[in-house]
């Protein structure tokens, strides 16, 4: 689908960042009927040094003034709560490791946002994300955005056709540095402003002490893979699989000096399993299992096709054969080894440029290991 469209009412999320400013500069210039909403998601730590709401606000209404639109401020940390940062600590509790900003997606920004412009009269939604939208025989189909090291599709692969039909992303073909010398050059006061990072929710903050405020501590053994005793974890919910830091194990002694990581999660036994060494077998997996699937097409793709697929953000594909599990989900079988494949994260599907969808990674394994005796399952 293309911007480039008769004039339409569009209502554009504006974060108070580059990007958002210079999508709802892009369609303005177009010829568009743009209002600007910024999104309150959160609430509660407003006042700590760690959030940036009022100063985001600040900036998009700064951005507005410039660009000549309307801005309308909405409340939606009711529904985040409730549909996102409950899942959050769902999956945190039960030692898993997930990506709230896949769910905001989908439940925020193009559900509740979605239907909020709507009420406002709105043709389409507009964002400030790196991807694109095609219209193919009816169907719409989501796209990498032109800039790899930009690229957010992974973010959007729970997207569905309803959502992408109303869905436009100015910036999809852009490159970031397109993006910062345009706002710059049109004037927009954040031209220069610092991307965000991190989860939407905590900001900047130390994540271990926010994550304590809402789930218990319980400390429990940490071993090695050859079951030995080696330190105490402070609760199996701080840590993720491939951790290198933080781990309380730094000084022990070991063959090579090489570093610990996390390697299991044992959790009826409250048990932190780590293992020396990046290349270590038990962080490798060529074969998941993934659960909560939705595929953008509505269906799964194809079998016996190729396929590319990463198992979290900033990673590049990696060739795998798609095994749908019906009901169950789906299998990716990698042709290389993947390394710290973390239960709670998405593994996303792609065949060329175009996101196919993906699910929650369930578990994981590595079939040569596995073979040679040892289990490896990702707990």
């Amino acid at each position: 689908m293309s911007e480039h469209q008769a004039p339409a009412r569009v209502v554009v999320g504006l974060s108070g960042g580059v990007d958002s400013a210079v999508a709802a500069w892009l369609l303005k210039q177009q010829g568009h009927e743009v209002v600007g909403l910024f999104m309150k998601n959160w609430e509660g730590d407003d006042d700590d040094e760690y959030c940036s709401t009022r100063q985001d606000w600040l900036d998009a209404a700064s951005v507005a003034d410039v660009i000549g639109i309307d801005l309308e401020a909405v409340n939606f940390a009711a529904e985040y709560r409730e549909r996102v940062f409950a899942d959050f600590l769902r999956e945190y509790g039960a030692g898993r490791t997930p990506n709230p900003d896949v769910l905001c997606n989908a439940e925020i920004k193009f559900k509740a946002f979605l239907d909020h412009a709507v009420a406002l009269g709105a043709a389409r939604i507009a964002t400030g994300h790196y991807a694109r939208v095609r219209e193919v025989g009816g169907g719409f189909e989501l796209l990498r955005g032109v800039d790899p090291g930009k690229d957010q599709s992974y973010f959007l692969h729970r997207l569905t056709q309803a959502q992408l039909s109303r869905a436009w992303f100015p910036l999809g073909g852009m490159h970031k540095h397109e993006v910062r010398a345009l706002a710059a050059r049109i004037g927009l006061p954040n031209a220069a402003k610092k991307d965000s990072t991190g989860i939407c929710f905590i900001g900047e903050r130390p994540f271990r002490e926010f994550l304590n405020r809402y789930l218990p501590a319980r400390p429990g053994p940490i071993r090695t893979d050859a079951g030995r005793l080696v330190g105490e974890h402070v609760g199996l919910a701080f840590y993720t699989l491939g951790q290198r830091k933080g781990i309380g194990v730094g000084g022990l002694a070991g063959a090579a000096g090489d570093a610990w990581y996390v390697a299991r999660k044992d959790m009826p036994t409250n048990t932190l399993v780590v293992v020396q060494g990046h290349d270590h077998p038990w962080l490798r997996s060529t074969v998941l299992t993934a659960e909560d699937v939705s595929w953008i097409a509505g269906a799964p793709p194809p079998a016996g096709m190729p396929f590319g697929a990463k198992t979290r953000y900033r990673q590049a594909d990696s060739a795998c054969r798609l095994l749908d599990r019906g009901g169950a989900g789906f299998e990716l079988r990698f042709v290389q080894p993947q390394w710290a494949v973390t239960p709670g994260q998405s593994a996303v599907v792609y065949q060329g440029d175009v996101c196919l969808g993906g699910g929650i990674i369930a578990t994981s394994r590595d079939e040569s290991v596995a073979n040679a005796g040892i289990d490896s399952a990702s707990a």
